[in-house]
């Protein structure tokens, strides 16, 4: 009787799984990814042409926007079904970050508005945060040394 062997297992068990359809996914991804951007820009030519904003500052009420829409459609389901079909392209747009926010605090809403929603809504939004702060304080001391020592 032969022994049991996790690598040897391991790669019998490839030869029969599926090959993942990584040029068909890249596409779906690229695809997808560009539509929402593309929406996000329409929304700030509409913003600039019909309610007068300046190019810099039709950003604000674009993000605000996007992210809304993001809120809303994973509220409906709508962003979860998205995702399924273009994975990391609905994943990387402020969408993605919406999306993610939002659906931790769905996930948590039995438990209230305040420990369920509130708390769980800004797990994700934290951390995010939080690096985006340090790595802006790293960086910022590393441009003022180099302009310091040169």
């Amino acid at each position: 009787m032969e022994s049991f062997d996790a690598k040897n297992y391991k790669q019998k068990s490839k030869d029969y799984q599926p090959k993942p359809p990584y040029f068909i996914n890249c596409l779906k991804a690229f695809i997808v990814g560009g539509l929402i951007c593309t929406f996000g820009q329409l929304l700030s030519e509409m913003y600039i042409s019909w309610f007068g904003f300046s190019e810099k500052d039709a950003s604000n009420p674009t993000v605000a926007t996007l992210i809304l829409l993001a809120a809303l459609a994973t509220g409906f389901g709508v962003y979860d079904r998205l995702g399924q079909f273009a994975g990391a392209g609905s994943a990387v747009p402020i969408t993605g970050f919406a999306n993610s926010i939002t659906s931790a605090a769905l996930e948590h809403k039995s438990e209230g508005i305040v420990l369920g929603i509130a708390t769980n809504l800004f797990k994700l939004a934290g951390s995010v945060i939080v690096f985006g702060v340090v790595a802006a304080y790293v960086l910022g001391i590393i441009r003022y040394l180099w302009h310091w020592l040169f």
